[in-house]
């Protein structure tokens, strides 16, 4: 089997050097069916080990020795247990949707086979991340899926709104790897080891530890390394206030931020968290600040939805929403609740990404929801796909979204944590919010009037593809694209079937509830305290998913969920002139809203103002007036006054020489007189 698990990781590796390397060789069509099929391998090994893991058979241990220092060995080695089988399968499945669904939605790119190249560099990354046992590997695939998804934010490179979006989610993404850094840093010098096994036995034993941050002050040594890990997850799993990368990250191209932030990048904070089990519940602390962090993403940042008008923008903040609620089932302890969701949201996200793609494909490469509308007879595939997505995403039964959301809303309000009620309030608003911007997004597209005939009704995109002064459409490489005379059209095959196959899964994933949450799935690859029993407590009132649907319809959050999209059909559908009304009544909010709380604009002033203003005043003082005006000129110019000094007494003439030598004789006799 350990063959089988190399082939996993390495048979998209093989893919993408082949597309990235290959040129000419291969092709376009090469390029995508090397790729493809190298995933594919790794999507079907994975399932393979998925049900060999059902039947017990875990593997643990060492694949090769990188590195020995002293006692300590840095090692590649694979966990694979049911926790990273379920991750392999996910991963891999919806990476093979997306690569699929690419030759559709790249096809007249220049850039084809380096972007199929890098989405499997991608995945090879994603994989050594979840598969890994030990914390060295751990994160190399941690910083391995930054650097890929910097090298695919920016893919279209000679937008500078595309650069400055990779850079910021580069940086941003930095400061949270400089606290897993730190976290990993704490873990050797305290366990003395890397891997997770010997870590996780040794931890009880330390759970007491103190040490001393700043002198006199003691923390817990577990809270301040499980804070340090959960600030890494912050910024990969965008979490506040390391959120602000992954709405600019949507000038990726569309299959990007379906593969980015759907099921991979942004899950691997999640993941993280919930195989670091062990340590977490060591420590009430750090469950505490997860707890708070993930409801204040949960709810607040699906409030900045409600206002977007860019397609792919309302998508990743519902991204940030959704994450918020794995977030915050993380700290109630709930980790399997968690990574249910994690796993729901994948399908349904992935749904509403590609969705969103095929509607932009359709509409000449626009993204603003103004100039949509009415496209549901046009793109019915697509409509019907984005409306399954859009009723997981709400968290309405049957759809998956239900019972994974529904189960996370119990988790919260049963957990004892400190924190856990302010976070059971914060996603409780969110269930309504969530309800609102997800049947927003659908009615504003695909019903009403059809906008899209009509230019003047429309506005710019607030990203994506740009517009020249007239108001005309742009696509990525900037040609005119007015799509004049043509009307939107159902997308090919190989975008609408990954759509149905992922939709598929947005409707019966989450009936395997009872097998995941309540059927001990998970096992010991996650550990609960016996002091946190909030799931012990859902598992008794779990009665079969047909009893939890209509359980649901007797708690407030499936009627809170319905009672936004009720309102999104009132705003949208039956009085359409209200959203402007309310928007102008509003417009401290909505604009507070738009401006996303200032958070950007607070950043690009406080720390990008600060860096240049730090760095100017270095060179100004250091370099300028220091080394330059100090060091290097002020030394030349003590030279030159003393050698100006110098130069009066070499004259040439004899009498001047005499006289120096007596001046001389004279001090020396001076001096020694003194002694």
């Amino acid at each position: 089997m350990q063959q089988l698990y190399l082939l996993v990781p390495l048979a998209p590796l093989a893919g993408s050097v082949i597309a990235g390397l290959g040129g000419r060789a291969i092709g376009r069509a090469g390029a995508h069916w090397v790729t493809i099929i190298g995933v594919a391998i790794a999507f079907f090994a994975s399932l393979y080990i998925f049900f060999d893991v059902l039947h017990g058979n875990v593997f643990n241990g060492s694949v090769y020795t990188w590195l020995t220092s002293g006692d300590t060995r840095f090692e590649i080695g694979f966990l694979i247990d049911r926790l990273s089988a379920l991750m392999m399968v996910v991963v891999t499945f919806v990476s093979l949707m997306v690569h699929i669904y690419t030759i559709g939605y790249m096809a007249d790119d220049p850039g084809y086979q380096r972007f199929f190249s890098y989405i499997a560099l991608f995945t090879f990354s994603m994989l050594m991340l979840v598969m890994s046992n030990n914390f060295v590997q751990l994160f190399f695939g941690w910083e391995a899926v930054g650097l890929v998804s910097y090298l695919l934010i920016g893919f279209w490179y000679t937008r500078p709104t595309a650069i400055y979006a990779n850079l910021k989610a580069f940086l941003v993404n930095r400061v949270g790897d400089f606290g897993f850094l730190l976290g990993i840093g704490l873990v050797l010098a305290h366990f003395g080891t890397l891997d997770y096994a010997s870590v996780f036995s040794q931890a009880p034993g330390l759970a007491r530890t103190s040490i001393e941050i700043i002198p006199g002050a003691h923390w817990m040594l577990l809270s301040v390394i499980c804070i340090c890990l959960f600030i890494g997850a912050m910024g990969k799993s965008a979490q506040f206030p390391l959120h602000v990368w992954l709405p600019d990250s949507m000038e990726g191209p569309t299959p990007i931020s379906a593969l980015i932030h759907a099921a991979t990048m942004v899950t691997a904070g999640i993941f993280m968290v919930s195989r670091m089990s062990p340590l977490f519940e060591l420590s009430d602390a750090a469950l505490s600040f997860v707890l708070v962090i993930g409801g204040i993403t949960a709810f607040f940042m699906s409030l900045i939805a409600v206002v977007q008008y860019d397609i792919k923008r309302v998508i990743a903040y519902s991204t940030l929403s959704q994450l918020g609620y794995m977030t915050v089932a993380l700290g109630a302890s709930a980790y399997s609740v968690g990574m249910f969701h994690l796993a729901t949201h994948a399908f349904f996200k992935a749904v509403l990404f590609l969705g969103a793609g095929s509607v932009i494909i359709a509409m000449h490469h626009e993204q603003d929801m103004r100039r949509m509308g009415g496209l549901r007879k046009y793109l019915p595939i697509t409509y019907i796909t984005m409306l399954i997505g859009a009723f997981a995403n709400a968290g309405l039964p049957p759809f998956a979204g239900f019972f994974s959301k529904d189960s996370i809303l119990e988790a919260v309000h049963l957990s004892h944590t400190p924190g856990a009620g302010f976070a059971y309030l914060m996603v409780l608003l969110g269930v309504f919010v969530g309800g609102l911007y997800s049947f927003r997004l659908i009615f504003y597209t695909f019903h009403g009037e059809e906008r899209f005939r009509n230019h003047e009704t429309g506005h710019a995109a607030e990203a994506g593809h740009g517009h020249d002064a007239h108001g005309a459409a742009k696509d990525e490489h900037g040609h005119d694209d007015h799509g004049h005379g043509q009307s939107p059209h159902e997308t090919p095959a190989v975008v609408t079937v990954p759509l149905i196959l992922l939709a598929i899964p947005s409707i019966g994933a989450g009936w395997f509830i009872g097998t995941v949450l309540y059927g001990g799935y998970f096992g010991s690859s996650i550990f609960i305290s016996p002091e946190h029993e909030g799931l012990a407590e859902m598992a008794k009132e779990f009665h079969g998913v047909i009893a939890m649907m209509l359980h649901g319809f007797t708690s407030l959050p499936l009627w809170l969920a319905l009672a936004g999209a009720a309102t999104a059909f009132y705003l949208y559908i039956v009085n359409p002139a209200l959203p402007a009304v309310l928007r102008g009544k509003f417009s401290f909010i909505v604009n507070i809203l738009m401006e996303k709380y200032g958070l950007d604009r607070f950043n690009d002033w406080f720390f990008a103002g600060g860096a240049r203003a730090l760095g100017g005043g270095l060179w100004k003082i250091g370099d300028v007036a220091i080394i330059d005006g100090f060091m290097v000129n002020g030394t030349a110019r003590v030279v030159g006054w003393i050698s100006s000094l110098v130069r009066l007494f070499q004259s040439g003439y004899i009498y001047h020489y005499a006289f120096t030598m007596i001046i001389g004789v004279f001090v020396l006799l001076t001096l020694f007189s003194q002694l």
